[in-house]
């Protein structure tokens, strides 16, 4: 067995054989749900059609009661009237044919006098008012035929002092129908003895038609009984199941005898089958509450009550034949496109995998870490749309000085986040060497528009602040403008230069700013203010602004909390909508450090050689004060005469007289030296290094210098300010 199973799952018929026994493994079990469905729904409609039959009964009682009670209280509002003139005949016709006449309800309104209790004498008298079909008859009923002392409705009023409607019976002096009368007690108002019974007659099919007056179900029909099962009415004989109306009293009598209906008007229910054409039948019957004590009883059927269900059934049966035959079809295409499906999926698995590869690589480009300074602190974060986005961030520290960028490549996808690699690296290769943001968003610009056939472009933000004076220099390129976070929410003024790759002779102009301590600055991509709801209303530039504005006045101002605010509301807006756009954000938080100087000296120079012993013993006495090892004083000396000596040679022009300033500031930690000149604009941190393996003869001229003032420092810091060249040299003292 198992080896015909082996060789039967290696034939290359086996992936449709198997589809073809899980398509009908599926189909028996759709089959089976569908039984399992059919059978629940029968269920749940059967309790349906029980809740609606009782209301339906309910009603129908109501409506009976409504029709008996209404001419109740039409007897007991005219019986003082009859009481007032019972010794006066003709006065009391007048009055029953006032009631007759103005109640088509009854069929017939009489007064019947005790023999020998009033100005009647002994004799039988009843005054009657009836109607037979539209005409009222006026007549006085008794005679040696019509004996009323015998009837149930004069026991019930004269006897037993009570008012109720008695059980229905054949009127045949009056009406000449099946009625149902209500009678009351009748008394003397100067004697206080009961003289007469005042009542009315109700035709019982005028109930039966009120109760079967609208049905929705048409082959249905209502019937009233006594409660000992006598069937006081019945829908007339037209009716397309009269031939099962006393086979249905039959059978409530039946039931009934085992079980009688409660008096609270519970419904009974009996199931039976119809004797014309078998179908299935149900009997519901209830007992009227009070008086008088019927039964009302709904007959319907089977056939009308689920016949819709039966053909939907059906319908359903011939469509899963349907859908079995169109399976077999789909079963076949399946077949034929199996081998291109499963080359597909494969590709895009492969497809999944190198994207994921992608993402992975992507994200280690960009910083995976904020950094903390003394002087500031900053922090990106980046939630891509695809697998891979076309946003880009980073920063670093070089010389004091923090560089950072923020940008966003046109399009979407795998092309945008290449060109994002190329701009992010020209970035980081572009800054080892230059300080200035314009000629770092020009070299990179020159790069990325050479082969840029797609013309895809970047937005570019790059911002480099000088750490020690809070000076910022920037150059934006087509970027939203950052936010700036003081005393108050205002975005950085920014000119309007055309975004990366599109001239690569465009000239990008750069921009300032001095940020003062404790401040914030708010980079993001357009995918934050773009970022949209289910009603497609985009986040918009104002509710950023609002959002930073709360930060500010809940003193949320660092990197971390300033972008998990904005994210946080980002999000709410946003709910589970899919973004288009990647969302970038970068902070920066500048805070000069608190520090406590323990040494302020300076000395001015002119730009003479001979002035270099001055210097010298300037550098011993700083070195003096902090108490410096001797070793370290040396080295002090050796860098600061090694610039100040450079300076002079080259700053100013050859037989003029400059100024230069030296001014050594000392913390508990380090010690700076800020020299600084009004000479020729030249950056000595960016000149090339020379390759000490090289011999002598093929190194190039110069560079030895920043080389040594390198190697002796922890750090070099310039810039040229207000005309001043401005380098500091910078040397920790105290590792603690």
């Amino acid at each position: 067995m198992a080896h015909w199973l082996n060789k039967l799952k290696s034939h290359r018929l086996w992936p449709v054989i198997s589809a073809l026994a899980i398509i009908l493994l599926a189909g028996l079990l759709i089959e089976g749900l569908s039984l399992l469905q059919y059978n629940y729904t029968r269920q749940m409609l059967e309790d349906e059609l029980t809740l609606h039959v009782e209301s339906e009964l309910t009603l129908k009682s109501v409506r009976v009661k409504g029709i008996l009670k209404s001419n109740e209280r039409m007897l007991k509002n005219h019986l003082w009237l009859i009481e007032r003139y019972i010794n006066k005949p003709d006065s009391i016709y007048s009055i029953i044919e006032h009631v007759t006449r103005t109640n088509n309800e009854i069929t017939s309104c009489f007064v019947t006098y005790v023999p020998g209790a009033t100005s009647v004498g002994d004799r039988l008298f009843e005054p009657c008012v009836y109607r037979r079909g539209d005409s009222i008859f006026v007549a006085q009923i008794s005679g040696p035929t019509h004996d009323y002392t015998q009837k149930e409705f004069y026991r019930l009023a004269i006897n037993d002092k009570s008012s109720e409607w008695c059980d229905p019976y054949i009127d045949v002096d009056a009406f000449g129908g099946a009625v149902t009368t209500y009678t009351l007690p009748v008394n003397d108002p100067a004697t206080g003895k009961t003289v007469g019974a005042f009542g009315v007659d109700v035709s019982t099919q005028c109930i039966i038609d009120t109760i079967n007056l609208r049905h929705d179900l048409e082959s249905s029909f209502f019937l009233l009984l006594t409660d000992d099962g006598r069937l006081i009415s019945h829908p007339d004989s037209t009716h397309a199941k009269w031939h099962d109306v006393e086979r249905v009293v039959k059978m409530v009598n039946d039931s009934t005898s085992e079980r009688r209906p409660s008096s609270s008007g519970k419904t009974q229910i009996i199931k039976f089958k119809d004797s014309m054409d078998n179908s299935t039948g149900y009997i519901y019957y209830a007992s009227i509450k009070g008086n008088p004590h019927w039964q009302v009883v709904m007959v319907c059927f089977d056939q009308e009550v689920y016949g819709k269900f039966y053909r939907m059934r059906r319908y359903i049966l011939l469509m899963f034949l349907a859908g079995a035959t169109l399976l077999g079809f789909i079963l076949y295409r399946f077949y034929r496109n199996m081998r291109r499906l499963y080359q597909n999926n494969m590709y895009r698995e492969r497809t999944g995998s190198e994207l994921r590869v992608a993402q992975n690589i992507q994200s280690n480009m960009l910083p995976s870490h904020g950094i903390s300074l003394p002087e500031a602190d900053i922090s990106g974060k980046q939630v891509t749309a695809l697998e891979v986005g076309g946003d880009l961030y980073d920063y670093f520290v070089r010389d004091e000085k923090l560089f950072f960028c923020i940008g966003d490549v046109s399009g979407k996808g795998v092309p945008s986040s290449l060109v994002m690699a190329v701009v992010h690296s020209l970035f980081r290769s572009v800054v080892v060497h230059e300080s200035n943001p314009s000629r770092i968003v020009q070299a990179i610009n020159q790069s990325a528009c050479i082969g840029n056939e797609t013309n895809m472009f970047v937005t570019l933000f790059v911002g480099v602040l000088d750490l020690p004076t809070g000076r910022l220099r920037y150059c934006n390129a087509g970027h939203d403008a950052p936010l700036l976070i003081d005393h108050g929410v205002k975005p950085l003024p920014v000119k309007s230069n055309l975004p990366v790759g599109v001239f690569e002779d465009f000239k990008y102009q750069q921009q300032q700013a001095q940020l003062s301590s404790d401040c914030t600055l708010f980079l993001y991509t357009d995918g934050l203010t773009e970022a949209s709801n289910p009603e497609q209303g985009l986040y918009g530039l104002q509710r950023v602004v609002e959002t930073v504005q709360q930060c500010l006045e809940h003193n949320i101002i660092t990197p971390e909390q300033v972008m998990s605010a904005m994210q946080d509301a980002v999000d709410r807006y946003v709910g589970q909508t899919c973004q288009s756009d990647d969302l970038t954000m970068l902070a920066l938080h500048y805070h000069q450090p608190q520090e406590t100087i323990v040494l302020h000296d300076s000395i001015d120079l002119i730009n003479d050689i001979a002035r270099v012993p001055e210097l010298n013993a300037f550098v011993q006495s700083v070195a003096n004060q902090l108490h410096l090892e001797p070793s370290m004083t040396s080295q002090l000396m050796l860098a600061v005469e090694e610039v100040v000596v450079n300076v002079m040679n080259y700053s100013y022009p050859v037989g003029s007289v400059g100024n230069i300033s030296v001014v050594a500031r000392a913390t508990d930690k380090d010690l700076k030296f800020i020299i600084s000149d009004q000479g020729k604009a030249f950056d000595p941190t960016l000149a090339l290094e020379t390759d000490t393996t090289l011999s002598a003869e093929d190194r190039s001229i110069g560079g030895l210098g920043i080389l040594l003032v390198r190697k002796l420092m922890d750090s070099i810091n310039y810039e040229r300010f207000d005309g001043k060249n401005m380098l500091t040299l910078k040397k920790i003292y105290n590792k603690q």
